[in-house]
């Protein structure tokens, strides 16, 4: 048990007192504006730290830490340390804090006139945790309602639904909330409901924010005419709803009454209010909140079953909402990531013409053909077509030609049936009726086997196809998207590849050119991965040096865009500055294309030494004169290359 007080700090108001602060002996209580204040004073004229209490043997201290405008006891400046007596006012700016030693010592307040009064107090005279209209759970403990004092009768001068009338309206309100697609179509909903089963002259949907804030999201009040001003739900009742999580109802009672029995008074005016949690498994979404302002109106338990019971359907409804919201939050985001991974990166004339040729083909059901070395970006290039395309919200589906076996390449493609082959356990849907009224991409369509290629040529011209070991007609509506980096004439001309279907899958050709074709996108591209990279690892890289990129542009890339990926990830990998230098772009020694003239056909009269000086020479260009990295790559140890490199004089 925590230590009685030896003296209590009481808010005066012009109508009575506030909020009570106990002062424990061995305490130091500090007073002002500052939030982490022991007694904060929300007071303008305060100071952030304005004055402190303290107790010494003959009793509690009053000691001004310097404040702005000072600090008066009695309306006297309190200058040093000041003993305190019963009933001193001590002021600090427009706020007074009465002295006692016990609360019977407050000074007589004028006693409330039956009729119309405003005063503040405030008391909790019923609470419930769940309502009679919403059955318990199974096996669920009995309510913990508690009745604090009896509630006085009320006149039913305004709307209240009996339990059989509530039971239409909240199933009406169930229907509607599931068709409110935000949370303030939702509360509007809810405050609708309230205010035509209770007599609550004010309602309202508050949400609670990080750091227990609460913000309204709705209020509406009975009368057309009525001021639209809403008084939030005092400190008081709030903390008791949140920290019990269940409704209570509170009604305004004599404050010399509400003193002795709470610590703090409520800052509303009101007759009666109620509020209830708006609670989903556990999580306390918001409260809701309504109150009459009238003594003759009061709420009663009636409409705290009828607020919890709004509040119940509320909280399913609004979870739903948030869940939607954020799950729509997360598609724009993956949608938005996917569109980045299969953006053309680029400035080249020749990347302007194959966007330019997309552009054209999206908006057709033409069949397109893509061609290209192996690494080029053949689909990036068909991913670009779908969701260019007006089939972009159905499904784009990739499938390796190269990668399976004729009989399985067949099932993947159409489909089986249970039983139809050895492991086929279960029946399985094809990619073709996966991809239906979308795009299917087939990579590496030349090493499609024959029987297969058949098969799918009649899909192509409209024809249906069953699943294998199946006799099921199915058709679908699939846009062919194929691509190859084997030159299909020759298939063609050996046998390997049906003619008919050459010419069916070459409706649109789209050729994509090498890497090193288009040199000046490599900076660009090599830039996009660096991105890409730093945001999954982490990594704090600003970009390349110039001489990383010059060494970047300089190589013939044999593996294109794939394997200029694969450096860049391997830089940022390795990488230890905040720039990617020139030593930590690693270059496969592997070389083609036109640079690659050290062997050629074409026969040059060289001797073995200009060969050999040549050789090493190029060798060196191309580790950037790294000695080891050359020295592995001829063969050879370190100190002979310097030898070599010394008897044929060459320089970088």
């Amino acid at each position: 048990m925590p230590p009685a007080a030896s003296g209590f700090l009481v808010v005066r108001r012009e109508d009575g007192f506030g909020d009570v602060y106990p002062l424990q002996d061995g305490h130091l209580y500090t007073a002002g504006r500052s939030p982490d204040s022991r007694i904060v004073l929300k007071d303008d004229l305060c100071s952030r730290r304005h004055a402190e209490f303290y107790k010494d043997a003959d009793g509690w201290v009053l000691r001004d830490l310097g404040s702005l405008n000072g600090s008066q006891i009695n309306d006297r400046v309190a200058r040093g340390d000041t003993h305190l007596k019963v009933n001193d006012a001590v002021k600090f700016g427009r706020t007074v804090l009465v002295y006692v030693e016990t609360l019977e010592q407050l000074p007589a307040i004028p006693t409330r006139s039956k009729k119309g009064s405003n005063s503040d107090g405030l008391e909790i005279v019923r609470r419930i945790g769940r309502t009679k209209y919403i059955p318990p759970p199974p096996n669920a403990p009995p309510d913990a309602a508690q009745t604090l004092m009896p509630a006085p009768p009320t006149e039913r001068m305004l709307p209240r639904v009996s339990t059989a009338d509530a039971l239409p309206v909240l199933y009406r309100l169930a229907l509607d909330s599931a068709e409110a697609k935000t949370l303030a179509e939702l509360a509007e909903l809810v405050v609708d409901a309230i205010l035509v089963s209770t007599p609550a002259a004010v309602v309202a949907v508050l949400a609670l924010k990080e750091g227990k804030e609460l913000e309204p999201v709705v209020y509406r009040t009975r009368s057309a005419g009525a001021s639209p001003t809403y008084h939030k739900v005092s400190q008081f009742v709030s903390r008791e709803v949140l920290s019990t999580k269940q409704a209570v109802l509170a009604e305004d009672v004599d404050v010399d009454r509400h003193l002795k029995n709470r610590e703090s008074l409520a800052d509303m005016h009101v007759a009666s209010l109620i509020c209830a949690p708006v609670i989903h498994e556990g999580q306390v979404l918001g409260l809701l909140h309504l109150y009459c302002t009238v003594t003759n109106v009061r709420l009663n338990q009636d409409d705290l079953e009828f607020a919890m019971a709004a509040a119940h359907q509320l909280a399913h409804v609004w979870h739903g909402l948030r869940r939607r919201q954020g799950l729509s939050v997360e598609n724009a985001a993956l949608r938005d990531q996917l569109r980045v991974e299969t953006e053309l990166v680029g400035g080249s004339p020749a990347l302007r013409h194959i966007e330019e040729q997309i552009g054209r083909v999206a908006a057709t059901k033409a069949t397109v053909l893509i061609r290209g070395e192996s690494g080029v970006g053949k689909e990036l290039v068909a991913r670009a077509i779908h969701y260019s395309s007006p089939r972009k919200e159905a499904p784009f589906v990739c499938l390796n030609c190269a990668a399976l076996t004729e009989t399985l390449l067949e099932s993947e493609l159409f489909g089986h049936e249970k039983g139809s082959f050895t492991g086929a356990t279960e029946r399985m849907i094809g990619k073709f009726e996966a991809s239906d009224t979308g795009t299917i991409f087939l990579d590496e369509i030349g090493e499609m086997a024959a029987n297969t290629q058949a098969k799918l040529l009649r899909v192509l011209e409209g024809q249906p196809f069953e699943r294998v070991g199946g006799n099921t007609p199915i058709k679908v509506d699939v846009r062919v998207v194929a691509a190859t980096n084997r030159p299909l004439e020759e298939g063609v001309r050996n046998g390997t590849f049906r003619k008919d279907l050459y010419f069916r899958l070459q409706v649109v050709q789209i050729d994509v050119p090498s890497l090193r074709e288009r040199v000046d996108d490599v900076p660009l591209i090599a830039e996009h991965f660096l991105k890409r990279f730093v945001r999954e690892t982490g990594r704090k890289i600003k970009g390349f040096s110039t001489a990383a990129v010059k060494k970047m542009q300089g190589y013939h890339w044999p593996g294109n865009v794939r394997e200029l990926r694969n450096v860049v990830e391997r830089a940022v990998a390795l990488g230890s500055g905040p720039f990617i230098e020139e030593g930590d772009i690693w270059l496969s020694p592997l070389e083609s294309g036109p640079a690659s003239d050290v062997v050629s056909d074409v026969y040059r009269p060289l001797s073995l030494e200009e060969v050999e000086r040549e050789h090493i020479t190029r060798t060196l260009e191309h580790t950037d004169w790294n000695k080891s990295q050359a020295a592995g790559i001829l063969g050879i140890e370190r100190s002979t290359l310097d030898r070599k490199i010394k008897a044929y004089d060459l320089k970088r």
